[in-house]
Order: C-alpha cells, then structure tokens, then sequence
C-alpha cells in the first residue's frame, strides 16, 4: 500500500469513526497497518489507533500501539514524530496507573525542545504529567502541572485541551474537598462542549457529566447528580468505554447510598419522636410521626412483601432473591413458590441475610 492509499484508507477510518462506526474504522486502521510501506502514514494511523482506544478505554491495547509508534518515529528520525510518539507513551502509562513512568516520560518529552509541533505539545504534556502526579496525591505539583496546561489552552486557543484541563482540575478539587470549584470546573467543561464540540469525540461530553455527577453528589444535589451520572453511562455505553462505566456505576452506588443515608436518618428522627411523643402521652403528634416513619419504610422497601411486616424490628432471619428483593425466610418457606411474590421471577440460588 503506497502513500497515496495509505492516506485515502486513514480519512475513510475517520470518517467512520467520526460516525460512531468504531469496529469498522478498527479493521480499516490495522489493514492500513499491516500493509502500508509509508513510515508516516504508519505513524499516523497508529496515532488514530491509540486514541481510539484511549476513548474505549483499552489502555492495555493503546499502550501495545504507543510503543510499535516509538519504533516507528525512531526509523523516521524526526524530533516531532519522536515527541508525539513518547507523549502517546506517557498518557498510556497515566491511563495505566503507572505514574512514574508516565511522570518519566512526559519529562522526556519536555527535554525535546527545538520544534514547532514539540511546543504545541508541551500543554498536553504537562495536563498529562498533572494527572500522573494527582494518581500520586502530591497536590501542589498536580496543580502547577494543571494551570501551566490551562495556560497553553488559553494562549493556543485550544478548547479541546481547555475542556480535558477543566475535567482534571474537577477531579483535583473533588479530592481536596473542595466541592464549589469541583463542580465549577466540569461544568466549564460542558459548556465548552456545548460551545465548541460538535465535532469532538462524545467522550469528552461523558467525562464532563461524569465528574460534575460526582461534585453534585458531594454537595448534596442527587438529582442533579442522578442525572449527570446517566448522560455520562449512556455514553460510555455507546462507545464501549468500560472504565468508565465502571466509574459512572460506582457514583451511581454513592447516590443511592447518599440517599438512604437521609431516608434511614429521617427514619430514626421519627422512631426518636415517637418514643418521646408516647412517653410524653401526646397523641396527635405521636400518630403524625407514626404515620411518618411507616411511610419511610415503604418508601424504602424495608418491610417483608409477603407478611407486610417491617424487617428489622424483630431478630427474623431473611432471605435475599437473585432480584434483589427481602423476605422473612419463614414467610417464603411456608408460602411454597420458587418464584419471587413481588416480580414472580424465578428464585434460583437465594442468599441468606
């Protein structure tokens, strides 16, 4: 495959994957890689194919594709070639959690100075070795790292850059426990998004939602959190980015878990207030607060489907069904279905609680 073809098989694997058609534009790239005789046309499409793992999330691969690019920038002795390729290395390792060596290499490539393209990297370098140092919590390198890579956006005029900074800098504030600017800065990134990013990967819409889903969490705010957090997993269902379905599953866990937090607050508030209203003989507050604390229970679902008791009350051992709803293990046993009475699915290997 010459360099004419070469070039006519990378635009067409963009322009699939630029239309969602990810596999397709996969198997043009690694034809493109396995037949082509052009040194830059290899290291072009091997850059496509890092960053398309990168987005799916199999750093694994992305970091096999960064090193075949080192080899093949050693063969082309170019500075550039060299400075892009060891920056591929560098972000593999980040995505890896391999921050010394990502630290390492971004350092690497920071030594290259000299050229044109080595200075427009040097933002991308430094956000990349800002999150290296945030994996090792050493805070105030992160930050320098981080506005240094804010500042290359600004003067560059690059909202791309500009948008992975603000989700990084959102991220380093949820970890300092600053909440306000841990919110701030992903919404930023949304509206950069909204802004300028029609034709930008939709992962950068996903990892916006994803770390504002995780600061409204923090500051209480669970339905905007719920939200945020289901715009990001439909995306990164889309793309197959099991990363970070894997981090949108585990916000998820915290809102609910946030949630009953304050339901089984709210729940002890009234089982308190009744004790103290019937010790104290005062009926109408008494009823209200009775009323109260069986309405969280059913919200909650801590009562036994069959029976209609609550769970807990009593020392009554339970049992769990593959559906995930309770029962008293006496009220299933004597009622003789292995189907669930709530849902009626089957009850195939129950778990005892």
């Amino acid at each position: 495959m010459g360099q004419d073809q070469t070039k006519q098989q990378i635009e067409k694997g963009l322009h699939l994957y630029q239309s969602n058609q990810t596999e397709k534009a996969l198997r043009v790239w690694m034809r493109v890689l396995e037949k082509s005789a052009d040194p830059a046309g290899r290291f072009r499409v091997l850059g496509c194919l890092i960053t398309a793992h990168a987005e799916m999330g199999r750093y694994k691969d992305m970091l096999k594709f960064a090193v075949v690019q080192i080899d093949t920038a050693r063969e082309l002795e170019d500075p550039d070639y060299l400075t892009e390729s060891y920056l591929n290395l560098a972000r593999s390792n980040e995505k890896l959690c391999e921050f010394q060596k990502a630290i390492s290499y971004c350092k690497t490539c920071l030594n290259m100075q000299g050229t044109a393209v080595s200075l427009q990297l040097n933002g991308q370098v430094s956000l990349s070795m800002g999150n290296a140092f945030l994996g090792l919590s050493i805070f105030q390198k992160a930050l320098e790292c981080f506005e240094k890579a804010l500042r290359y956006a600004h003067n560059n005029d690059d909202k791309m850059l500009e948008c992975r900074v603000c989700c990084s800098l959102g991220s380093f504030y949820a970890q300092i426990k600053d909440y306000e600017k841990a919110l701030f800065f992903p919404c930023k990134a949304a509206e950069l998004v909204n802004d300028y990013g029609k034709g930008w990967s939709l992962k950068y819409r996903a990892m916006s939602q994803y770390h504002m889903a995780v600061a409204y969490r923090k500051l209480g705010r669970l339905a905007d959190a719920m939200d945020c957090c289901e715009e990001s997993m439909k995306i990164a269902l889309q793309h197959g980015d099991r990363p970070l379905q894997a981090l949108c599953l585990l916000c998820f866990a915290d809102i609910h878990r946030s949630r009953r937090d304050v339901q089984l607050g709210l729940l002890k508030l009234h089982c308190l207030c009744e004790r103290i209203y019937r010790t104290k003989g005062q009926q109408r507050e008494l009823r209200d607060h009775v009323v109260k604390f069986h309405e969280c229970v059913e919200e909650m679902e801590l009562y036994c489907g069959m029976c209609g008791e609550s769970i807990g009350e009593k020392n009554n051992q339970l049992q769990a069904l593959p559906c995930s709803h309770f029962f008293h293990l006496k009220c299933l046993q004597s009622d003789g279905t292995r189907g669930c009475p709530n849902c009626r699915r089957l009850s195939v290997k129950p778990g005892y609680v």
